[in-house]
């Protein structure tokens, strides 16, 4: 065969009758995930894609496009990243259990396991901690598995238990495992970071580190080399306790503001799913995004407006935990596809195909 011929589009019947078993995979799963929300008195709600900020967050990119008035005028939008500025929105206005399946737009992304459009599973709990919400993840992932007769997550011949009794790892505790690194030494009780001092420990365990590295990217590159290989394999792994600096929408932990109310979730090395304890005090939220914003600036010579409605709603919204979870990921790993655009309908054009 000739190793320059294109794939076969996804729409060819001999494709298509062998990513249906995980498409009809995919139906079913969610089907029972929206049975599951409903039994915990959960409303499905359904947000806007068009925003005025995509999110704030430094390394993600959106998909940006613009809007003409009655009268002839461009106003910028963009594809939301998350549906989270409106569901938070949603609690302000008073609703308590919230969930939702939304389409999602990432740009710069694309791969086995990214996709420029995918869908995400959001759900959020008024006046419950952030714990709520790592039983909800394990009660989920175990229905998933049971809803297309499976008794394992896996993934490029990795496997991870969902019926298993999760791992419950902090960050710091996994830099010390795995890396051999004190992360909370370059950490500060206000939550500001020693960029020098975490440069010296990576140093120390013969990793890289390259003189326009910021703390944030040192962070980054432990987890990515030396922690997430090790996470979700045999049974889940919750990741728990992120610095604060790492957790720009979380609040901070009442027993270490070194760190904060965030964990994320992960089978076979897969990240599946974000959860925070809501920061809720609009002002830091400001301040947070501002350094975020000035971050992106600082890499990628770009930046995103701050959606001063949500901050305004910020102000007023009771307490509460969210999470984001892949649910394309999780499909995949629960029906066995080694690709997410085998999980998906009608997968987003390739350019050049």
């Amino acid at each position: 065969m000739n190793s320059s011929a294109k794939a076969s589009p996804w729409w060819t019947p001999s494709v298509h009758t062998d990513r249906r078993p995980f498409l009809i995979g995919r139906n079913a799963i969610q089907a029972a995930l929206r049975g599951f929300f409903a039994r915990e008195d959960f409303i499905e709600v359904d947000t806007a894609v068009l925003q005025i900020s995509p999110g704030n967050e430094a390394h993600l990119h959106a998909f940006a496009t613009e809007a003409l008035t009655t009268d002839g005028q461009r106003a910028p939008f963009y594809l939301h990243t998350s549906p989270e500025f409106a569901c938070k929105k949603l609690l302000a206005a008073g609703e308590q259990r919230i969930s939702c399946f939304a389409h999602v737009y990432r740009n710069r992304e694309r791969g086995p396991l990214h996709h420029p459009e995918f869908t995400m599973l959001e759900w959020y709990r008024t006046g419950e901690s952030y714990e709520s919400l790592m039983m909800d993840c394990v009660r989920i992932l175990a229905l998933a598995a049971e809803t297309v007769k499976t008794d394992k997550l896996g993934y490029r011949g990795a496997a991870s238990d969902p019926f298993a009794g999760p791992e419950r790892l902090s960050v710091a505790e996994a830099f010390e495992r795995h890396a051999g690194i004190d992360l909370l030494a370059s950490v500060a009780a206000d939550g500001s970071t020693d960029r020098g001092h975490l440069a010296a420990e990576l140093r120390s365990v013969g990793m890289r580190v390259a003189d326009d590295d910021g703390w944030a990217d040192l962070f980054s590159r432990v987890l990515v080399e030396k922690i997430e290989p090790h996470l979700g394999f045999g049974r889940i792994t919750i990741l728990d306790e992120y610095p604060v600096s790492e957790a720009a929408l979380a609040r901070p932990s009442a027993r270490d503001p070194r760190v904060a109310d965030r964990f994320e979730l992960y089978a076979c090395g897969v990240e599946l799913a974000n959860g925070f304890g809501e920061l809720t005090n609009a002002a830091e939220q400001k301040r947070r995004f501002e350094i975020e914003m000035a971050e992106k600036m600082r890499v990628y010579g770009e930046t995103y407006p701050i959606d001063e409605d949500f901050l305004a709603a910020l102000s007023s919204m009771p307490e509460a935990s969210g999470i984001a979870l892949g649910f394309d990921r999780l499909v995949m790993l629960a029906t066995g596809a080694s690709r997410i655009d085998q999980v998906l309908w009608a997968p987003v054009a390739e350019y050049g195909r």
